[in-house]
C-alpha cells in the first residue's frame, strides 16, 4: 500500500494543499476556502487520496479542530523550522503557497519522526465543547426571537412590550401568554395584576400600579380587529416558543456548570475573579487542555485576537484590529475581562489606565484580556490555580496604594 503524506499551508481564506508519496511524487495539489464546505471538502480529498497524517505551521485553529475530528494526525511543524528548509528546494528565495504546502508535506515524508503529533482533545474537553457551542447558538436564537416578538408587539401593543424589563424573562413571557393582545388585558387591574404576579414570582422592584402604569403609558397603535387577532396569535406562538428555548438553555447551562467543575483545568478558570462557571467552560472549550498547541502567550492572545496585528514597511508602520482569531474564544476572554474589573482591583487599574489614553470601551477590554491572558496562559501551563498573592504586578500596585 503507497504511504501519502500531506502539506497544509494555511491562510485567512484560502488554504494550499499539496499530496505527495513516499517517493516525493505530486498526487494532488489544490486550494480549499475557510469555509464548512471547503473544510467538508478538505477531508474528502485528503481520505480519498489515502493521506494520514497532515503537516502544518499553525498547531491550533478550525482547520485543525477538523482535521482531528476527521481522525488525521496532525504534525506542526514550526516556521521557522520551514523558513530554514526553503533553501533546500530552491536557491531563488521565493516563495508561494503551493510550494510551502509541497515543502510541509516533504518535511513529513523525510523528518516526519522528528517532529511530535499534535495531541488530539480528550472527551471531555470534546464533550464540553460541545455543550458550550450548543447553547451559544441557542442563545444566538432566542435574541434573534425575542427581537422579533419585541418588533411585533410594538406594531400592535407596544405596552407588552415595555411593562418588564426582559421580554424574554420567564415573568415577560408568561405575562403575554396570558394576556397576547390588548383587549385579552382590558380587564386587568392592580388585584389581578398583583396576583399574576405573585403565581409567576415576581422578584422585581416595582408594584402592581407601577407595573401598570407602564403598561398604559406605552402609546396605542390603531390597528384593525382581523390584524390584531392575527397578531395576537403570532405573539402567542413566539413567546411559547421562547418558553421552551429558555427552558432548554437552562438546562444546557446546569449541564455546562456541573461539567465544568469536574475537570481540572475548568476549576483551574473559575479562579479568574469572577469567571464564573459559563465564562470558564467557554474559555477551556476553546482552549483545551493540551498545553502543546500554544508555545507561548503571545501566539495564545493571537489565537484569542485579543493581541492587534502589526504591519511595518520601511518607514510605514500600522497596527490594527485582528479579524482572524477564534471568535468564541475573543468573546469568552473580554467576558470574564469585562467582568473581573469590577471585583479585581489590578483589572479595573488596568481598565481605566486604558480609557484614559483615550481607548473606548471595547479596546480597553480587550488591553485587559491580554493582560489576563498572560496570567492565565502560566496558570494554566503551570496547572495551579489563579492566586492573586502570587500576581506580582496586582501585588505591587496594593503596595503603592497602601504606602
Amino acid at each position: 500500500m503507497t504511504t501519502s503524506f500531506a502539506g497544509l499551508d494555511w491562510a485567512s481564506r484560502t488554504h494550499a494543499v499539496c499530496v505527495i508519496d513516499e517517493h516525493a511524487s505530486v498526487c494532488a495539489q489544490f486550494e480549499i476556502n475557510h469555509d464548512a464546505a471547503g473544510l467538508s471538502e478538505l477531508r474528502r480529498r485528503l481520505s480519498a487520496s489515502g493521506v494520514t497524517a497532515v503537516a502544518i505551521e499553525r498547531p491550533s485553529g478550525l482547520i485543525v479542530d477538523t482535521l482531528l475530528e476527521g481522525g488525521f494526525t496532525v504534525v506542526p511543524i514550526h516556521p521557522n523550522v520551514v523558513k530554514a528548509t526553503r533553501p533546500r528546494y530552491r536557491s531563488h528565495g521565493g516563495k508561494s503557497d503551493t510550494s510551502d504546502a509541497y515543502l510541509l508535506a516533504d518535511l513529513l515524508r523525510t523528518d516526519g519522526h522528528r517532529f511530535t503529533p499534535l495531541a488530539p482533545q480528550g472527551d471531555d474537553i470534546r464533550a464540553l465543547r460541545a455543550l458550550v457551542r450548543g447553547r451559544d447558538d441557542l442563545v444566538a436564537t432566542r435574541v434573534q426571537l425575542a427581537n422579533q416578538l419585541r418588533s411585533l408587539l410594538q406594531s400592535f401593543w407596544p405596552g407588552a412590550a415595555e411593562i418588564f424589563a426582559d421580554i424574554d424573562s420567564p415573568i415577560g413571557l408568561a405575562f403575554i401568554q396570558r394576556y397576547p393582545t390588548p383587549e385579552s388585558a382590558r380587564r386587568l387591574g392592580p388585584k389581578r395584576m398583583a396576583a399574576f404576579c405573585a403565581q409567576h414570582a415576581y422578584s422585581g422592584r416595582r408594584s402592581a400600579d407601577e407595573l401598570l402604569a407602564r403598561l398604559h403609558q406605552a402609546p396605542a397603535v390603531v390597528v384593525g380587529e382581523w390584524e390584531m387577532e392575527a397578531k395576537g396569535e403570532l405573539a402567542l406562538s413566539l413567546a411559547r416558543t421562547l418558553t421552551r428555548l429558555v427552558a432548554q438553555i437552562r438546562l444546557l447551562t446546569s449541564r455546562i456548570e456541573h461539567h465544568v467543575s469536574s475537570i481540572d483545568d475548568g476549576r483551574l478558570l473559575m479562579s479568574f475573579p469572577r469567571a464564573g462557571h459559563v465564562c470558564a467552560a467557554q474559555i477551556l472549550a476553546e482552549m483545551g487542555s493540551v498545553r502543546e498547541r500554544f508555545d507561548s502567550d503571545e501566539h495564545l492572545a493571537a489565537e484569542a485576537g485579543v493581541a492587534p496585528v502589526t504591519y511595518a514597511s520601511g518607514k510605514t508602520k500600522a497596527v490594527t484590529f485582528r479579524w482572524a482569531c477564534n471568535h468564541r474564544l475573543r468573546a469568552a476572554l473580554t467576558c470574564l475581562a469585562d467582568n473581573s474589573r469590577h471585583a479585581n482591583h489590578w483589572a479595573a487599574h488596568v481598565y481605566t489606565q486604558a480609557r484614559t489614553r483615550g481607548c473606548d470601551h471595547p479596546h480597553a477590554i480587550r488591553i485587559l484580556a491580554r493582560a489576563w491572558l498572560r496570567v492565565i496562559w502560566r496558570a494554566w501551563v503551570d496547572r495551579n490555580p489563579y492566586d492573586p498573592a502570587q500576581h506580582r504586578a496586582a501585588q505591587m500596585l496594593l503596595q503603592t496604594a497602601t504606602g
